[in-house]
């Protein structure tokens, strides 16, 4: 439903994504994961037809999203972080008012359907200015949902929202991903954990990887992490831990614990209670600890700070967030 081939997009001399290949199919619940300034929004604006590529193309239910662009935003429901409303009207105004730009027949038991879809029927008189975060981000999702699109493209959907608001709108998200494809941009990486089917994680405007959740963990989890922990002042365990074959990377951390990582394949935790004792400290602890999502994603998107870049005239400019000039150049 989703299918993406090299798309490239430069505001000038900053390329905010670069040469992306991706695909999405039904049922599929897919995380957009990465860091401010990756390049997520700025793809999500070219996919929903906001704006062309500067390379490459994309499909949503096989339509171009450059030269069939019409179509493409009848398949498309978009709902972007901040969700545009008018506090004025009320929830079935609001609803009634997006199906009559859209031209829906029987708008009105369409309204009455997708806000039993987003379990806010009894709401639909409220003014939208009197609702809660959480019941206007709702709002938003039934407006996306209006014209029974094919395609969910959703931006921070949970972003702002109270922990119970959090999980409604979860449960949410998976009950429409049964019957649909959707793209999910968060930054709460359990929230991908939890909902999506498959991961993407970019940086730089580049897909880093793309996996399920549990073979990304898998993957990390290859080179296990241990933690160690001996009585008083770990001085020169490092060393000692350096010289055992099989352990890399060995960090000491705030706690005075040590933090290090085993070669795949190898268990030389025997080895290593053997090393410290016989080196006289008394080992009070020695365990694995598990791989989280939000390792993974640390240790995919770490980057040492980039230097200014540099304009034709030998000025220095500023470093800035690609994803800010999208929303600075395009007004919403």
């Amino acid at each position: 439903m989703i299918q993406v081939e090299g798309l490239t997009k430069d505001y000038g001399k900053r390329r905010a994504i670069d040469n992306l290949s991706f695909h999405a199919e039904q049922g599929d619940i897919l995380g957009f994961l990465g860091p401010n300034g990756a390049g997520k929004t700025t793809t999500m604006r070219i996919l929903t037809g906001y704006m062309p590529p500067t390379a490459g193309r994309a499909e949503i239910a096989g339509f171009d999203v450059v030269e069939q662009s019409l179509e493409v935003r009848r398949r498309v429901g978009y709902l972007p972080e901040t969700v545009p409303l008018y506090p004025e009207m009320s929830v079935f105004e609001y609803l009634k008012f997006m199906g009559e730009l859209r031209n829906l027949r029987d708008i009105e038991d369409r309204v009455d359907e997708v806000l039993e879809v987003v379990h806010m029927e009894e709401r639909s008189d409220s003014y939208i200015g009197s609702l809660s975060k959480g019941m206007r981000q709702r709002v938003g999702l039934a407006q996306a949902l209006l014209h029974k699109p094919e395609v969910l493209i959703l931006d921070e959907p949970t972003i702002g929202l109270d922990p119970t608001q959090i999980i409604d709108v979860r449960n949410l998200i998976r009950e429409l991903g049964k019957e649909r494809t959707v793209l999910l941009s968060t930054h709460i990486l359990s929230e991908a954990q939890q909902v999506c089917n498959r991961v993407l994680i970019i940086n730089k405007g580049r897909i880093v990887v793309e996996d399920t959740p549990e073979r990304l963990q898998s993957r990390l989890a290859g080179s296990q992490r241990v933690v160690l922990k001996v009585r008083g002042e770990p001085d020169g365990l490092e060393t000692v831990l350096g010289k055992v074959p099989g352990i890399s990377r060995v960090n000491l951390r705030p706690d005075n614990t040590l933090e290090f990582e085993l070669t795949p394949g190898q268990d030389v935790r025997p080895d290593v209670a053997r090393a410290v004792i016989n080196s006289g400290f008394d080992l009070l602890e020695l365990h694995a600890i598990d791989v989280s999502l939000e390792d993974i994603f640390v240790e995919l998107t770490r980057e040492e700070p980039q230097p200014p870049s540099v304009s034709d005239d030998g000025e220095e400019e500023a470093a800035f967030d690609t994803d800010e000039i999208a929303e600075d150049e395009v007004e919403e």
